[in-house]
Order: C-alpha cells, then structure tokens, then sequence
C-alpha cells in the first residue's frame, strides 16, 4: 500500500506517517522548499525509513498545481491524506489570502488528481472543529451548522465541501475528518497549549519568568493527536466514504490547562501567567465540545489519552527540552529568544 501525505513534516503528519509505517505502508510525503530544514519532527523516520525507500519527500507545496498532479500521477498512492495548511487561527487574521488559498486551491488540485486518475485513490480531508464557531455550548457533531468566525475556518469549510461535492457527484472515496484539537509533545510552539508547557519547561528550570496569555476562558475539546490519526486511519478503511467527527466529548479552558500544566512541576500558574489582549482573537471561537459517537459506533474509534495524561505528557517532554536548553545556554551554545528570559 502506498500513502501520499501532504504536510508530513508537522504534528499529524509525523504520527500519521508512523502509524502507517508501521502498518508496512510506503509513504510519500511533500514538503516546502525553504532555505533551512525543516524536517525536525519527522528526523527520526526518515533515519529509519528513507534509506529502504519506505519512506519518501519530495518538494511540493499546495499552491502548486502542476508538481501536485505529476507527484500523484508518477506515484498511483492507495490513498491520499491532505494534512497541510496554513493551521494557525490567529495568523490567518494576518495573512487570510494564503491561508485561505491553501484550504481552497490544495484540495481542488488534489481531488481533480483523484478523479482523473485510472486508479480507485482514497481521499482524506483533514476538516476542524474551528468551522463550528463555538458560538454556543451545544455539543457538535457531524450533522451541526458550520458558523466559520476566521479567515482558517472559512477555507477549511470549503475544503469539506468540496470533498462532499466530489464524493457525490463522481464517486470518489473521499471523506472528511472533523478533528477537535489535538496536542502533542510535537504541536508548534504558537500553539496556546505548547506555548504553556514550553514556558512550564523554562520556568522550572529559570530560564524564563513569565508567560503572556490571551483568553484564559476559552473552552477547547483537547485529545492526543497520536489518537487520532488512529480515527484517520480508520476512516480510510471504512466501506463507505462519509465524514465524522473525533473528539473526547471534554472541554476543558485554556485556564485549566495552565494551572494542571503547572501544578505538574509544583508551581501556581497565577504567579506567572500575564494577559494581553493583544494575544486574543479579532472574532473568539469560545467554546468547543466534539460528539464523537459515531465515530465510536462506525470506525470503533476510542479516544485513549485523557486531558491530564496529556498535559503531563507535554510537560515532561518540555522539562527534559528546557534542561537541554539550560545546558547549552551555559556553554554558550544558544541565545534564548522566548520571551522574558532571566536577567543576569
């Protein structure tokens, strides 16, 4: 069997493309040219995997229509997952034309490719939570109004639409994964919930003071993004294309994250959490809770890792990095560029 998995290089892609792997999957993976590597997460595979050809890259990105097609055409994959985007809420504020662009011309260029293609291709499109809005405490589910409040919404709308669209009017096997977020010792440090265990990490070891929050009250469903590629997966396999939604059926604040996130190395968050509006959203998604009951009944789906063995999990990993961190810092090795280092 053979993968293609656009965004490879980030956090799902990285634990989808093990999942698979291991699975005795071929897996190729785009990534985008830049003038430094940018393949740290996926380092480990590739070690393991790219010298028995199980594992292959290749430049692409998905504003690039012509080298997406000839990718697909030159491979013939069983399956194909589409990962990559502009993820970022708060930066597609800032830059909305490309972060829309990727949500929008990516899935085309990819579905056109199914469709012309000789050979059955599976489709997955990655969809999120985020197109729910969260403007109300209602539990969400795959039946549930989309109410997009961010220029990343908006397009990952689109890209599900689309999907549906093709599913129904050519047959294609695409489906769509309505994913709540989900963390991980390898989410990007932008994130609200790395941003807190990396400044957890730091903190205890005094190499920063403080760290700058926004809307401590907003409610999120958080799940273990090793867990849900599992529902990728399993998705793929179902005998029926269809769309579903994988969440813990949780919500939890960015409030209690910190405080559990700092509880787990013996601090009180109030002492060194600091808010700024200026971290807070033109247009706030507050509250989001996933219904993942028909994932569970249909793919046999299980979320596995609960809210606190998450934040731990992060925690430690972020203790053990800020103590590598310290130790170069010490020989000199590294400049600390996160906010509020300790004066000497």
């Amino acid at each position: 069997m053979k993968a293609f998995v656009t965004g490879v290089t980030g956090q799902d892609g990285f634990y989808l493309t093990k999942l698979l792997l291991d699975k005795g999957y071929q897996v190729h993976g785009t990534i985008r040219r830049s003038s430094s590597f940018n393949t740290e997460r996926i380092d480990p595979l590739i070690s393991e995997y790219e010298e028995g050809g199980l594992l292959k890259l290749y430049y692409s990105d998905l504003l690039d229509s012509s080298s997406l097609n000839n990718l697909i055409n030159s491979i013939e994959p069983d399956e194909i997952y589409n990962l990559a985007a502009q993820s970022h809420v708060a930066v597609s504020f800032k830059n909305p034309l490309y972060s829309t662009q990727t949500s929008v011309v990516g899935p085309i260029t990819l579905l056109e490719a199914v469709k012309n293609s000789k050979k059955d291709i599976k489709y997955y499109q990655a969809s999120s939570s985020e197109m729910f809005g969260g403007i109300d405490s209602n539990t969400l589910n795959e039946n549930t109004k989309f109410r997009p409040k961010s220029p990343y919404a908006v397009g990952k709308v689109f890209a599900h639409e689309i999907t549906k669209v093709y599913r129904e009017s050519y047959g294609i096997f695409g489906v769509n994964g309505i994913l709540f977020n989900h963390e991980s010792p390898l989410r990007g440090e932008t994130f609200v919930t790395r941003k807190i265990t990396r400044a957890v990490g730091r903190i205890k070891n005094m190499l920063q003071e403080k760290v700058t929050l926004g809307n401590l009250e907003a409610s999120r469903d958080w799940g273990f993004a090793g867990d849900y590629v599992e529902g990728m997966y399993l998705m793929m396999q179902h005998s029926i294309p269809d769309d579903w939604v994988l969440a813990t059926g949780e919500t939890h604040t960015v409030k209690e994250f910190a405080e559990l996130a700092f509880n787990e190395v013996g601090l009180n968050y109030q002492d060194y959490v600091l808010i700024d509006s200026r971290h807070q959203r033109p247009n706030e998604v507050n509250y989001l809770l996933g219904d993942p009951s028909k994932a569970k009944s249909e793919l046999g789906w299980e979320n596995k890792t609960s809210f606190s063995s998450l934040v731990k999990k992060m925690v430690e990993e972020d203790v053990l990095l800020a103590e590598r961190e310290k130790v170069l810092l010490e020989k000199g090795l590294l400049k600390p560029t996160w906010e509020y280092p300790i004066k000497n």
